[in-house]
């Protein structure tokens, strides 16, 4: 099963939008400070337990404490930064994103599967 890896710093974030030329990444942004964001976070851990789509990278940026990471990410994507925030990449660049209660496992479920 995917699971999350955790983004702390601008090298493993370049390395990941480049790993997204060979196969879709998903970035999570999240503040554990924020209740709409665990609930966004429980979808999102909801869509990983039942089918993800194992083709994807599972990327985690935590927005509170790697600020810098999650500003690097809003700039190099051009998607305004929002938390929580959901980022399918391809390529190195959005191509679909959503955040706050529109982060659910059905939401996720859909994009993830085309």
């Amino acid at each position: 099963m995917p699971e999350w890896k955790r983004i702390v710093s601008k090298e493993e974030l370049s390395a990941l939008l480049t790993r997204s030329a060979e196969q879709p990444v998903l970035l999570f942004k999240h503040s554990t400070r924020c209740p709409i964001s665990a609930e966004a976070c429980r979808e999102a851990e909801a869509y990983l337990s039942q089918t993800p789509n194992e083709q994807v990278t599972y990327g985690l940026i935590y927005v509170v404490e790697d600020r810098e990471i999650s500003n690097e990410a809003a700039d190099k994507l051009r998607v305004k930064h929002e938390s929580p925030q959901a980022i399918l990449v391809k390529n190195g660049q959005a191509v679909w994103n959503t955040s706050h209660s529109r982060i659910t496992a059905d939401a996720l479920e859909e994009v993830l599967s085309n």
